[in-house]
């Protein structure tokens, strides 16, 4: 019985780091109803940055709150420059751009980081950690708890954020009322970006800083996002703390960790198949 909890909580621990990044996906299809291949990628090129100002002898806090600083004014930049052009083009030039920019970002992180693995501080202390999880893995659940809760209150609370979610919802009745649907697409993604960088900051510690590091935690994360409802934050949340306790119980005790990754792509053929709204988002619907 102490295995199986101690498994459950480290499944608990891998879906608080599926949770961050589900959490920026969330962000871009709430705007766009699109979502953004380039997660993952723009996410790990942000925490590369992090690194070479740890490097530079930095604190991790001062190091945090620029990460996540530029890391959103990249994203502004990439959907002013990149993804507004594309405008209200089909799908699928929307897919072509965000998996450009994804080839683009997985390069620009080979470069800075040269494909060297490097090791990746956490700040979290000691007296964190317990039997079941460490330090570093109770600190980026509280994070995740954190984000969660700032974005959920920042949305449904606040007059910027109520306008984000209109200008979502409905841009051109947005439009009509004065509210500048432009503009908060462009804070969307910006938001979506710096949420990326801290998801991306809390997996370097495990998973060690390389440009590569976020490819299968993106896979997790888009079908917790799906599970929970990729139109709804805290569903997503709820659904990637699933998907890492069901990834790794199924590792330890079904399939092994070779098959992990593929359970979860099982999950998202699932999920599309039987309930594409996921368990905890709302159906669209339209009048015809």
């Amino acid at each position: 019985m102490g295995e199986f909890l101690n498994q459950v909580l480290a499944g608990v621990a891998n879906g608080g780091i599926y949770a961050s990044l589900a959490l920026a996906l969330v962000m871009i299809y709430q705007a766009t109803q699109h979502i953004n291949f380039a997660q993952g990628e723009m996410a790990t090129l942000s925490t590369f940055g992090a690194w070479f100002l740890f490097d530079a002898g930095m604190p991790y806090w001062v190091v945090f709150a620029l990460t996540v600083f530029g890391s959103f004014i990249m994203g502004a930049l990439v959907e002013r420059l990149v993804v507004k052009p594309v405008g209200t083009a089909s799908p699928f030039a929307f897919i072509a751009v965000t998996v450009g920019l994804l080839m683009i970002a997985n390069s620009a992180s080979h470069w800075v980081g040269g494909g060297d693995i490097r090791e990746f501080p956490s700040p979290f202390p000691g007296w964190l950690g317990s039997r079941y999880l460490s330090a570093h893995e109770t600190g980026t659940i509280l994070v995740t708890m954190i984000v969660l809760v700032a974005l959920l209150t920042f949305l449904k609370r606040t007059p910027f954020g109520l306008a984000m979610r209109a200008a979502a919802q409905n841009p051109v009745s947005s439009g009509f009322v004065g509210i500048r649907v432009g503009l908060m697409l462009t804070i969307g993604w910006g938001i979506s970006a710096a949420i990326g960088a801290i998801a991306g900051m809390m997996v370097a510690p495990i998973a060690f800083l390389e440009p590569n590091m976020m490819g299968s935690i993106l896979l997790y994360a888009f079908a917790g996002a799906l599970l929970g409802g990729i139109n709804n934050p805290t569903g997503a949340v709820i659904g990637s703390f699933a998907v890492g306790i069901f990834e790794n119980l199924l590792g330890v005790y079904v399939t092994g960790s070779e098959l992990k990754l593929t359970s979860a792509l099982c999950l998202i053929v699932i999920l599309l198949i039987l309930r594409p709204s996921g368990l905890f988002g709302k159906a669209a619907v339209s009048r015809v």
